[in-house]
């Protein structure tokens, strides 16, 4: 199964390590090797997706791509 992040992007399920909100890592990922899922630089970046390859930013919230992937309990 695989994972839309958005603007086309997709991951497969099982490559995905965490997946966690932005606002914990802000300071972090400046100079770090992302990829960036957003349409323009108007979308704001809600999520961080870790797989063992790649980092991804997502204009999708954090709760969304976990409700839509099965990773634990969401309330």
């Amino acid at each position: 199964m695989f994972l839309h992040l958005g603007s086309g992007y997709s991951v497969r399920s099982k490559d995905i390590i965490a997946i966690f909100d932005y606002s914990i890592f802000e300071d972090k990922l400046q100079n770090r090797k992302i990829t960036s899922c957003l349409e323009d630089s108007r979308e704001s970046v809600k999520s961080v997706v870790l797989t063992d390859r790649e980092i991804y930013l997502s204009a999708i919230s954090s709760l969304t791509l976990k409700k839509r992937v099965g990773l634990g309990r969401v309330d």
